[in-house]
């Protein structure tokens, strides 16, 4: 196996077993923000020793290993087919080595492939960078949060829903509220207003890459997110949907320009496994966090 693979391989194992230390924190703080012996800290409990037992005996965080998405970033030059015929084979071998589960099926048949690659599957989004390195970006997400994404038309009289802020507070709102504990609450929202169809719904997921603990550049937006936020969890769905003060761990909004006609507003829902990590290739040496 070349050097790339083998690469690819650890860092998609990262990715399955190791949760981020932001993400983990943030559900530290979930737990101790809940009434003391609530069910809602008792599941938080339960997660974070999860997650200490799967970093520790390397084995997956969940048994849904999700979907693998890959977000690369290479300059202007690269072999890009040859990049992505690595990251088909690390996919493959990771999933061989049990860091996967075999998620992938024939949509008509339901038949599975057996090494989580199929049509259209990894997911990959390739961008020429302006640097000299590559940077590879992998996202696990599975199907639980998968279903319970939604995109919304804006203006949605069923939510009284405008075209401005207020609008898409209101239809995320009914997102997390329609989602309950089916996307494994406490989860992330990756938000896009604008775009497509097709362009918001990535727009959205790319949101999720972002740390929990970053600030949005925009200021309009940073204090947006920390409202949704704020909104989110007054709905009390709280932990795996049994009630409690966290819902949500955090909103991570952008925007793309649209049609006049169209006001799209897409959520991609990531649930508390919110597994992710990045490998950065530079003067042929590789580092994964």
């Amino acid at each position: 196996m070349s050097q790339f693979r083998e690469w690819g391989v650890e860092l998609i194992k990262k990715a399955a077993t190791d949760l981020p230390a932001d993400v983990e924190s943030a559900l530290k703080r979930s737990r101790d923000s809940e009434v003391p012996g609530s069910t809602a800290q008792n599941v938080l409990d339960n997660i974070l020793t999860n997650i200490a037992l799967a970093r520790a005996e390397s084995t997956p965080l969940c048994q849904d290993t999700g979907l693998v998405n890959f977000f690369v970033t290479a300059p202007s030059g690269t072999d890009f087919e040859a990049l992505k015929g690595d990251l088909i084979a690390a996919t493959r071998e990771a999933t061989k080595r049990g860091y996967l589960r075999p998620n992938v099926v024939q949509a008509l048949t339901g038949k599975n492939t057996g090494d989580n690659v199929g049509e259209n599957l990894p997911y990959f989004l390739f961008e020429v960078g302006q640097g000299p390195e590559i940077i590879v970006n992998v996202m696990l997400k599975g199907g639980g949060s998968e279903n319970v994404g939604a995109q919304y038309r804006l203006p949605d009289a069923r939510i009284n829903a405008g075209r401005d802020l207020q609008g898409v507070e209101r239809a995320m709102i009914d997102a997390v509220f329609n989602a309950q504990g089916f996307g494994c609450a406490p989860g992330v929202l990756g938000v896009c207003i604008g775009g497509d169809r097709a362009g918001s719904f990535m727009g959205a997921k790319k949101q999720l890459l972002r740390p929990i603990d970053d600030v949005n550049p925009d200021p309009e937006l940073a204090a947006f997110e920390a409202r949704l936020v704020e909104q989110c969890n007054k709905l009390g769905v709280g932990p795996m949907g049994f009630g409690g003060k966290n819902s949500v761990l955090a909103a991570k909004v952008g925007w793309l320009h649209r049609h006049t006609a169209c006001f799209y507003v897409s959520l991609t829902y990531m649930c508390w496994a919110n597994r992710r990590a990045k490998l950065v290739v530079a003067d042929g040496k590789a580092t994964i966090v």
